[in-house]
């Protein structure tokens, strides 16, 4: 009798889709945004007459923005509340699509993404409180799986649209997509509950510019390990420090000042007034592993989304356009896999869908490091692609719905600006550290290589700096050779042994990357054991 009138309960509690429609278009909004800069770099070199690096800042940018100020935005949206501060900032990021569209200089481009990253640092965490104030139970654990589904979503029609765009209209065409996105989140947003904010809630502006440092040094530091130096400043370094690059540097010091974010934030807990970010969503094991399994997740998907796109372009010398294609079957399975995924809630634990995800991507990973080629349209490369996309699809939604979960409604928020600061330093780093250790074991290949072959003197090889390999094309490099004494035999010789190095450092590349979804199943290990029916909500600990 009890269990039915669950059931009856649980069923007038339903509510409509509706509002869950501005909120997918939400994360839309922003993932589409992210996605289409790339695109749109070759159009702002061309449009601006700036070098690539300079375009390139509008996506530093952006991630900045977002990662400095998530948890600043999270306690202003409690304070504020959460639809009236949610409507606000959807306009703001309508007027950065504006920007953009009409920029007449890359000055207002980079300004109109800090403004969307500002206003991004606050939709992530409102979608999280949204949802937590307006779907419960079964409903709201699919509402969390369709953000998941709606960056995979947004990642390939970004690919495909907007590739189509800037080949036959122009980069601009392609942000009045973001722009009447917005405008359609703005319309939905009136069918949300509404809510109130607590002027009560103070924030701590001490710990707000600690983290938001720390992220900022954190983020350019990992950015910019392979342009300044791993350890030793390059040319292209801003400064040195006696001979030293700044990238590690301000990696050390953005972990110094999270350190003290920390001590600060705890201290404040302590004397009983409210910190930037409660961390009490992580003060279970369950919860903290959730987070690093986050990190390693959305690392290793950047990871992926940087070293294929670069080998597909620079390599393979093809267009967005071919890389998306490529990509499809990755990003098709992410956005299948994270709607779906949530229909094994049920059924299976947390802690045994995930220790199966990470076998997953574990074995994909292994399977792409010997089967993949110099072609991405092979039939063995494709399923590697298939199955690290299933894996990666459901750890994504599954670790976020834990974090959710667990944490009481009034919390939400600070769930969400974890999830965004976890997200975006993730991406950073996942993506500098796999450029930076891609080319580094590629320069030590080639030098290696080049001190084995006889055919290529010495004397050859001081004309080419190989302390500055990088991945060329084979084009480029007959272009570079031509202005050496080599002879064609020399040439073909040479861009033989380019060829091998790179697979190889590809190989070796997706091996680390199996390695290190291998040790993510420690964390995955503590996630929860029980099933969501078994346990009152918001517990966080297992029967």
């Amino acid at each position: 009798m009890s269990n039915a009138v669950a059931h009856a309960q649980s069923t007038a509690e339903r509510r409509s889709w509706g509002p869950m429609v501005g909120l997918f278009l939400a994360q839309v909004l922003m993932s589409f945004n992210v996605a289409a800069l790339p695109i749109s770099l070759g159009g702002m070199v061309q449009d601006f007459g700036v070098p690539p690096t300079v375009a390139s800042s509008t996506i530093v940018m952006y991630g900045v923005a977002v990662a400095a100020l998530v948890m600043t935005g999270a306690k202003l949206g409690q304070r504020v509340g959460w639809v009236a501060i949610f409507r606000v900032v959807v306009v703001v990021f309508a007027v950065s699509s504006l920007m953009m569209i009409f920029s007449p200089s890359v000055g207002w481009a980079i300004g109109g993404q800090v403004l969307a990253g500002a206003a991004a640092a606050i939709i992530v965490p409102a979608l999280v409180a949204l949802i937590a104030e307006n779907y419960k139970g079964e409903q709201q654990a699919t509402a969390v799986g369709s953000l998941g589904s709606a960056r995979a979503f947004s990642g390939m029609s970004a690919f495909l649209i907007g590739g189509t765009l800037g080949t036959l209209v122009g980069w601009r065409p392609i942000f009045m997509i973001t722009l009447a996105i917005a405008a359609a989140v703005f319309i939905l947003s009136f069918t949300l509950r509404s809510d109130r904010g607590d002027p009560s809630v103070k924030i701590d502006l001490l710990a707000s510019g600690l983290i938001g440092a720390a992220i900022v040094l954190l983020t350019l530091g990992f950015n910019n390990l392979n342009g300044w130096g791993i350890l030793f400043a390059k040319d292209a370094a801003p400064f040195s420090l006696l001979g030293f690059s700044p990238a590690p540097v301000f990696v050390v010091l953005g972990v110094i000042l999270g350190q003290l974010f920390f001590v600060r934030t705890r201290q404040r807990k302590a004397q009983g007034r409210v910190p930037l970010v409660d961390l009490d969503v992580l003060r279970h094991p369950t919860e903290r592993a959730a987070v690093y399994a986050m990190f390693v997740i959305v690392a290793m998907e950047a990871a992926v989304n940087f070293t294929v796109p670069t080998y597909i372009q620079v390599v393979q010398g093809r267009t967005p356009f071919d890389t998306s294609l490529a990509m499809m079957p990755f990003n098709l399975t992410v956005f299948i896999t994270a709607t779906l995924i949530v229909r094994f809630y049920r059924r299976f634990p947390p802690r045994t869908i995930a220790l199966f995800a990470f076998g997953l991507t574990t074995a994909a990973l292994l399977w792409l490091a010997f089967v993949v080629t110099n072609n991405w349209e092979t039939f063995p490369t494709i399923i590697g692609l298939i199955a690290f996309g299933v894996g990666q699809g459901a750890l994504v939604t599954l670790v976020f719905n834990v974090l959710v979960t667990a944490a009481p409604k009034e919390l939400a928020g600070d769930v969400g600006s974890i999830r965004g600061t976890t997200q975006n330093l993730a991406s950073a780093v996942g993506t500098a550290v796999m450029g930076a250790l891609l080319v580094t074991t590629l320069s030590f290949g080639v030098t290696q290589a080049v001190e084995e072959r006889p055919e290529l003197p010495a004397s050859l090889a001081e004309q080419v700096d190989l302390s500055n390999v990088n991945f060329v094309s084979n084009d480029d490099l007959r272009a570079i050779l031509d202005d050496t004494t080599a002879t064609p035999a020399q040439v073909e010789s040479a861009v033989a042994l380019n060829e091998e190095q790179r697979l190889r450092t590809l190989k070796l590349g997706f091996l680390i990357l199996a390695g290190i979804s291998a040790i993510a199943a420690l964390p995955a290990s503590r996630l929860p054991r029980y099933r969501p029916e078994e346990i009152p909500d918001g517990s966080p600990e297992a029967p």
